[in-house]
């Protein structure tokens, strides 16, 4: 199982991630969506294509554009389609 943990909270956890470029991306289901903020932070990757970000708030505590998910991503990286991957201080093991 790995999870996805922030200031002692589990944002997601699930024995089915998907790793892509090193980064475990969690299945919709998985997460806590509860603890996302949508940001209108994106980024373009050429492989995977357009991200969206998404801020994590744990308590008072929000960590900005800690979390990323690709909706719309290329076909060569359709199997993270809508799946939710963490970053900057976001725990994930």
């Amino acid at each position: 199982m790995v999870s996805a943990v922030w200031n002692d909270a589990t944002i997601a956890a699930s024995d089915k991630t998907v790793i892509v470029d090193g980064n475990h991306y969690f299945p919709p289901e998985a997460v806590d969506h509860t603890r996302l903020e949508g940001s209108d932070h994106s980024s373009v990757c050429p492989v995977k294509g357009r991200a969206r970000y998404y801020h994590v708030r744990v308590g008072e505590e929000c960590n900005l554009n800690a979390a990323w998910a690709y909706p719309n991503p290329t076909p060569r990286a359709k199997a993270i389609r809508d799946h939710v991957a963490f970053w900057k201080g976001v725990e994930v093991a």
